[in-house]
């Protein structure tokens, strides 16, 4: 019998997964423990094997496709076996519903059955800035009735940051409007049905309306079959990369100069490197569409250089990997939820850097001052387990070990490896584990348990030469150390202005695990071991 593969929760903090790439492809025997894919999540990529055999039957997520955990990712079975009913997620269809062109929406248990006309598409309140969570009619461009093209512009959305024009993915007859002007509802809605002159869709529009308040009360899901397809918007992109050729019909002028084009057709014509206003526009009033730019040929001989007018504005867009949008929603939760509030010093790092170089002057060994931080900081906790600590709902949970992370900058953000039992390593061992980290993090290659269990967390930015910042807690760590680079200045030594090399660090306090005295003892503590470091080695 065929088995369902879902996108597995491959990480504590996992709530989505992208997949990077697949090692195999439909048709293909699959082995258990053969590697299927390599699955991105908020922390790391990483391989995902198979524990079932058989042969690929079907691939639900594609390679860059991106799905919450437990979305159906593939299906094992045997060879030729029907899963029809698996890909659909219901029972086998029956004769009669596999012969007919309309698709079944089921709706809750006390509403008759349903059939979705074929050719209908149902255009859902679309989520046109990051933070969109609802959004309001300004203004229709077409009413029922109206014919709709692709590309035409249905009607102006106000979101929370702007009022946008929202234009159609689908052609057909305008057939029922779900909100009117001024209206407004949460994202994903019924805004409009689309589909053939005529059509009836009200028995259509109120399933559509049972399932929407089913699925607020009881958090009950309906899938139509086959799913509708999805609506993807697209911002507007003002092209960066016109390209000098010969004059041709020249598209509509907006008053302000602005050429008529629709958003997705402005996207296209970016990445296509192709110039809009060399082409006519098909869409309504001239308007440019996707379309014009799929079937814009350049004519022979013309010069395709780009170059770049002075003046002209641009964007890159670049969309929000795993990681990013996990780094967003924790740190955000951890500014927001845990009272923070610094506390400052600066540290005389004169016998510091005497005691770095006289370390180093031994054969095959080399620390850095990040190492000397990190052993400093570990030998410091234990004697404050106040610090070394973190807030629950219902107590305040200190450690008496000391799992030190260490943030990690990679190329979409930063990860934060664990240094286990700090306190109990060497200079040269901390200075290798984080070494180690490091390079794996930027390859995306860390285990999830070597990302868990922090009590603590450093941030250094010295080599950036950064002098002084602050960071976000890492929660549920209660506390968070800035380090900062080192940095020649006058000071005064026994009553003498002589040149001096001092390091600024900044204490970040949840408030309500660690008090302003509780966290200056620890930082005096800590002055001791970085000041003398000759101390943390005896």
């Amino acid at each position: 019998m065929a088995e369902i593969i879902n996108m597995p929760r491959l990480s504590d903090t996992m709530e989505e997964g992208t997949v990077a790439k697949w090692f195999k492809k439909v048709g293909d025997t699959v082995s258990e423990g053969d590697i299927l894919a390599e699955i991105e999540t908020d922390k790391a990529t990483m391989e995902f094997e198979s524990f079932n055999e058989g042969e690929l039957l079907h691939i639900g997520i594609q390679e860059g496709g991106t799905a919450p955990v437990d979305t159906l990712l593939a299906i094992i079975g045997k060879k030729g076996e029907d899963i029809s009913a698996l890909i659909s997620g219901g029972d086998e269809p029956t004769a009669k519903e596999k012969t007919t062109n309309e698709t079944v929406i089921p709706v809750p248990a006390e509403t008759e059955t349903v059939m979705m006309p074929e050719g209908v598409e149902v255009i859902t309140m679309p989520r046109l800035s990051d933070t969109m969570e609802e959004g309001t009619v300004a203004k229709w461009n077409k009413k029922v009735g109206d014919k709709v093209s692709e590309g035409d512009i249905l009607a102006e959305i106000e979101t929370d940051k702007a009022t946008m024009e929202f234009e159609s993915f689908y052609q057909g007859e305008l057939l029922h409007i779900g909100l009117q002007e001024g209206e407004s509802a949460p994202v994903d809605s019924v805004l409009a049905v689309i589909g053939r002159p005529g059509t009836d869709v009200g028995q259509v529009v109120s399933a559509l309306a049972t399932r929407s308040e089913s699925t607020t009360s009881q958090e009950t899901e309906v899938n139509p079959e086959p799913a509708p397809a999805k609506i993807e918007i697209v911002p507007e992109v003002q092209s960066t990369s016109p390209i000098a050729t010969p004059e041709v019909s020249t598209p509509p002028v907006h008053s302000n100069g602005r050429i008529i084009a629709s958003p997705l057709a402005k996207k296209l014509a970016v990445e296509k490197g192709i110039d809009l206003s060399r082409i006519q526009g098909t869409g309504e009033g001239g308007r440019i569409i996707k379309r014009d730019i799929d079937q814009y040929q350049p004519q022979a001989g013309v010069n395709l250089q780009v170059f770049t007018p002075r003046g002209t504005e641009s964007v890159t867009e670049i969309a929000n990997s795993q990681m990013r949008k996990t780094i967003a929603k924790r740190l955000s939760a951890s500014k927001f939820s845990a009272p923070h509030f610094y506390l400052g010093v600066e540290f005389d790092m004169d016998n510091a850097i005497a005691f770095r170089n006289q370390y180093n002057s031994i054969p095959d060994t080399k620390i850095s001052f990040n190492d000397i931080v990190v052993k400093a900081v570990a030998l410091a906790l234990k004697q404050h387990p106040k610090v070394n600590a973190k807030w629950e709902d219902h107590q305040i949970t200190q450690h008496h070990h000391v799992h030190v992370g260490v943030a990690v900058a990679v190329e979409d953000g930063l990860v934060v490896p664990v240094v286990k039992f700090t306190d109990e390593q060497t200079l040269p061992q901390i200075g290798a584990a984080v070494k180690d980290y490091a390079f794996r993090a930027r390859d995306k290659k860390l285990k999830p348990q070597e990302m868990d269990g922090s009590t603590f967390t450093i941030s250094n930015l010295g080599m950036f030469g950064i002098q002084e910042f602050t960071s976000i807690i890492n929660q549920p760590n209660g506390a968070i150390l800035s380090v900062g680079a080192i940095m020649q200045k006058p000071v005064v030594k026994a009553g003498v202005v002589v040149v001096g090399n001092t390091m600024k660090l900044t204490l970040a306090c949840d408030h309500r695990v660690v008090d302003g005295a509780t966290g200056a003892q620890f930082l005096q503590t800590l002055r001791e071991y970085v000041e003398n470091p000759l101390t943390m080695v005896l």
